[in-house]
């Protein structure tokens, strides 16, 4: 199989020899252009011969003119509609031109997106956030639903550029925020971006980002695969989620592992990521992003391990 019948294999449920592998990390030129960004992930992409390519997105959402940090609700009201081609975002669009234009359809790529709760947070409300929820939980809920809106006006031109599906990462664990928060401010706003976006994608992905993970209330999710740390002390397992999700399931690879071990040591992790993942509905990929210092070696080894005929 070449790698899109691969991909489409396991999309479609069905047994394959190996698992389609892919790894990422944030490249840190988020002030060059679109062009720049694509030339270096199609570097990273081809250097490595990876089955899929999942493109990060560090172009921020954009704050409301002068406003440097949301702290109440007067700032939260500032919070508006907005054309993603006026935004910094025309270059991530310009970078996911280049990029489906050299695969030419000879591999898939997803497009990195950030929830709307970790969009305001991230660049915006920062610190003040758990503030927010506590002390203006009704305006931070209109903002969301405004975020969200633009999200999802992102996330349809990127799949018109040509990206398999958006890689939306979500807040999940217990230690960025209780399960009551989840519930009110993050998870419905990601459910609804991810229901509107649903028939236009192929390989949706939700990526459940921390470590106690709140991962009984996400097997609902609208998406075609579902992402996280599986082999963190606190899991679950891939065999786990299998069980309750119809979809596939990504992960396998412990991202804390692979600029800390040896090659001997990470190939052996591989092999054993693989062995939990199975034949069938399964992504080997890293459960969240490795560190940017990696030992190009240690990429090279997860990929051959990965390759090896069972």
């Amino acid at each position: 199989m070449n790698k899109m019948e691969l991909v489409e294999a396991v999309l479609r449920g069905e047994r394959v020899d190996r698992p389609p592998v892919s790894l990422w990390y944030h490249f840190g030129i988020q002030h060059e252009s679109g062009e720049r960004f694509a030339q270096t992930t199609l570097a990273f992409f081809d250097h490595y011969d990876l089955d899929f390519l999942k493109v990060m997105n560090d172009y921020y959402y954009p704050p409301p003119p002068g406003l440097e940090a949301v702290r109440t609700r007067e700032d939260l009201m500032r919070i508006e509609p907005l054309d993603p081609d006026r935004t910094p975002w025309a270059e991530q669009f310009r970078a996911l031109e280049i990029i489906s234009r050299r695969l030419n359809g000879n591999a898939c790529f997803l497009d990195t997106v950030f929830d709307p709760w970790q969009t305001i947070k991230r660049n915006m409300a920062g610190e003040n956030m758990d503030l927010l929820m506590e002390q203006e939980p009704e305006a931070l809920l209109e903002a969301l639903e405004i975020v969200t809106q633009n999200l999802v006006s992102y996330c349809k031109r990127s799949l018109e550029l040509g990206s398999w599906g958006i890689f939306l990462s979500i807040p999940g664990g217990r230690e960025i925020l209780s399960r009551e928060n989840f519930l009110r401010f993050a998870k419905p706003f990601a459910q609804r971006l991810l229901a509107a976006i649903a028939p236009f994608g192929r390989m949706n992905t939700a990526h459940i980002h921390g470590e106690d993970l709140f991962m009984e209330d996400v097997l609902d999710l609208p998406v075609q695969v579902l992402s996280w740390w599986d082999r963190s002390p606190k899991g679950p397992s891939l065999a786990w989620v299998k069980e309750r999700f119809g979809g596939c399931v990504m992960g396998g690879i412990d991202q804390s592992k692979v600029t800390r071990s040896s090659l001997a040591t990470l190939r052996e992790h591989v092999r054993d990521g693989v062995e939990l993942g199975g034949r069938e509905r399964f992504f080997l990929a890293n459960g969240c992003s490795i560190d940017t210092w990696v030992y190009p070696g240690a990429i090279k080894a997860v990929v051959e391990a990965a390759r090896e005929k069972p």
